[in-house]
């Protein structure tokens, strides 16, 4: 009963007004010139600084849903979950470089999404219309998982109740809020937010990690218990070490993961709103100290073990909510005071990730939909209020995704998101770097690899939940005719294929003299910083010129 739970509702709802009020607030934050404009409202003036940025970014891509749901992988299947740690090590160096050009072509040009990007590089609408397609399509799931996070919480403190609308409710009330302060505040809103959300995240961390072992009898006894656990399981799975069968998967995984991090619009936008090449780079050496946070985040999974934790049952009869593991195990190990700042880091982590995701797919859809197609004279008002507008239509699509689907489809989805924007891959990351690759070839290496990657997603099934498709990443090789029983990453493959598609029709469009468009960029584009013009002097095809037809 929430009675039980008074301190801890108390304590939740003064954090989560706080920073509502915060996030209406920041309308004002850093004066901004005229929040009727895309780079004003959409990207914060592109005028973050490095502490801002480092905040900024890393709220958006270490998300309630990560507090939850890593934690609640480990408890129940073990070393498997871990490949989260190595891909957010991994993607850094990665990204490093990437990143900078990105900027910078965009600060020379204005770019706002990547698809911009595109659409100037290779002279496609069409390329560039498929690149803001999958861009909103993969990032719907992930908002929608935030609220998942919430959810958990909510669950724990007896907030919810038994039918439909009562076990929504709190969650529609707080997306209310934050759609309302969104609109107002723009990215702003979320910038300000998280360094509440990322302070209260490594406050509640760091005393969980020195507090629980001791509580619990040290690390040796709790790793004990998550060893004996998984022993005893009748289900074949990693134990605290990975088994033989799942070694190809969690390498690919891990790996897939990283490339495919970056690429999602709301990454994207974080990196954008930075004001120069430096910041980038010193965030990008920076970020890694979150990964040592989501390494003791993790290991909340067995500590949760060793404390006995049952989580509560799921939606279905029978089912259990995985992702209660981590509330429950403040709730039974802490002070309610406490527990109750941890269920608001966890409920305002939510809300950080989900401004940005929302304001990330709005500038998709306003600027390569809604301008290329619709209304190509739109003024950079039209546009900022086009923007606002769509944003509060993701909220309330990402809402309808947890009323009305399973939870568990939600995260399903977030696994497919994965897959389908590693297919920007060719024409985002690579496009920084060479102008090599055909733009019909990149078309039909997107078409190849989505249409590959999803026959395989829908192979995939789950006997334990009884779904039959589209029930995880985890592709048996067997199916490819290989007599093994081990799995790999699907979004690695059809990466690759996507990859191999693109560079031989490359081949043969060239080969056959086929036009290829203008590329709209120069480049010293790549390496413009801080002071340099948005368009550089002298070029013909800027971001709205490059939108008219080539004679």
């Amino acid at each position: 009963m929430w009675r039980d739970h008074l301190t801890e509702i108390i304590v939740f709802s003064l954090l989560f007004l706080l920073v509502s009020a915060m996030g209406f607030v920041a309308a004002r934050w850093r004066a901004p010139r005229d929040m009727a404009h895309l780079d004003e409202w959409g990207l914060g003036g592109r005028s973050f600084g490095g502490w801002i940025t480092w905040f900024l970014v890393g709220g958006d891509l270490y998300t309630a849903y990560t507090f939850v749901a890593v934690p609640a992988l480990i408890f129940g299947a073990g070393a498997a979950g871990f490949f989260a740690v190595p891909y957010t090590i991994v993607i850094y160096p990665l990204v490093f470089l990437v990143l900078c050009r990105l900027w910078s072509v965009s600060h020379r040009h204005g770019f706002v999404t990547p698809a911009d990007f595109v659409r100037n590089r290779f002279d496609s609408p069409i390329l560039a219309l498929l690149i803001a397609i999958t861009g909103i399509v993969a990032t719907m799931p992930y908002i929608a998982l935030q609220l998942v996070g919430i959810e958990a919480v909510l669950k724990t403190m007896g907030v919810t109740g038994d039918s439909a609308l009562a076990r929504h409710l709190p969650i529609i009330i707080a997306f209310a809020i934050l759609a309302a302060y969104t609109y107002q505040s723009g990215l702003r809103a979320p910038a300000l937010i998280a360094f509440v959300k990322d302070s209260l995240i490594y406050i509640v961390i760091l005393v969980a990690v020195v507090y629980l072992p001791y509580k619990l009898g040290g690390w040796g006894d709790i790793f004990d218990a998550a060893d004996a656990k998984f022993k005893a399981s009748p289900a074949p799975g990693d134990g605290i070490l990975l088994n033989a069968n799942n070694q190809l998967q969690y390498v690919t995984l891990a790996f897939g993961s990283a490339l495919a991090l970056f690429l999602y619009p709301h990454s994207i936008t974080g990196v954008l709103a930075s004001k120069n090449r430096d910041v980038i780079k010193r965030n990008m050496s920076a970020l890694p100290a979150y990964s040592l946070l989501l390494g003791l985040i993790a290991l909340l999974g067995y500590m949760a073990i060793a404390a006995g934790v049952k989580p509560l049952p799921g939606a279905k009869a029978g089912s259990v909510d995985g992702n209660t593991v981590v509330p429950l195990l403040f709730d039974s190990q802490f002070p309610d005071w406490f527990a109750g700042v941890a269920y608001a880091a966890i409920g305002i982590g939510a809300l950080v990730p989900a401004a940005i995701m929302s304001i990330a797919a709005a500038n998709l859809f306003t600027r390569n939909i809604y301008k290329e197609y619709l209304k190509r004279d739109a003024s950079p008002a039209q546009e900022a209020n086009v923007s606002k507008i769509t944003s509060l239509v993701v909220k309330v699509g990402a809402v309808a995704c947890i009323v009305f689907l399973d939870p568990q489809f939600s995260i399903d989805l977030q696994l497919i998101g994965g897959v389908i924007i590693l297919q920007t891959l060719p024409a985002v990351a690579l496009g920084l770097y060479t102008r090599w690759f055909h733009r019909g070839a990149l078309i039909a290496g997107w078409v190849a690899g989505m249409g590959l990657g999803m026959w395989m997603l829908y192979q995939i099934g789950n006997p334990a939940t009884g779904k039959k498709h589209f029930a995880g990443s985890a592709f048996p090789l067997e199916k490819f005719g290989f007599d093994t029983t081990k799995t790999i990453y699907v979004g690695i493959v059809a990466v690759l294929v996507n990859l191999a598609v693109a560079a031989l029709l490359t081949l043969v469009l060239r080969a056959a003299k086929v036009a290829d468009g203008v590329d709209g960029t120069t480049p010293d584009d790549y390496f413009a910083d801080e002071g340099d013009p948005r368009v550089t002097p002298g070029t013909e095809r800027d971001a709205d010129s490059a939108r008219e037809p080539v004679a």
